[in-house]
């Protein structure tokens, strides 16, 4: 399947379908997959901007972006759905998620929380680690900051 849609919206664009059927694939992801229970849906859900791929109501890849703090933003919770990881989306949804956050927040640098194992990834795309790896729920995490802007 080559066939998607790409919709980037704030939480209150999103229709109650989309929002159930993201928030259905983050748990599916994170928590059930990944075997961590922690609170997967918090309070940045309420002003994040949703980027993701999808084919009719189906979401097929998805990440969220969310400010990091003053001088920083965010991009989370990526994901593919195993049912669609060979068609290896995830470094054009993570390309797009970048993109949307060059148009709307110019002036602002970009700092994530990658998980260990996806450090060479990120780094791919320009980001540099700045932290020892660390622990977030019981998951090995790195912060990592983009370098280019």
């Amino acid at each position: 399947m080559t066939n998607f849609e790409t919709v980037i919206k704030t939480t209150e664009q999103l229709t109650p379908s989309e929002l159930i059927n993201l928030l259905k694939e983050r748990t599916k992801v994170f928590v059930v997959e990944q075997n961590c229970p922690y609170q997967e849906v918090d309070d940045k859900d309420i002003s994040a901007i949703h980027v993701f791929f999808k084919n009719k109501n189906q979401i097929l890849a998805y990440a969220r972006i969310v400010p990091f703090n003053q001088e920083y933003m965010s991009i989370g919770r990526v994901l593919v759905v195993k049912e669609y990881r060979q068609l290896k989306l995830g470094r054009k949804l993570f390309a797009t998620a970048m993109d949307e956050v060059t148009k709307r927040f110019p002036k602002k640098r970009v700092k994530i929380q990658a998980q260990s194992y996806l450090e060479a990834f990120y780094a791919s795309f320009g980001f540099k680690a700045v932290s020892d790896s660390y622990l977030e729920d019981g998951i090995p995490h790195l912060d990592m900051i983009l370098q280019n802007k």
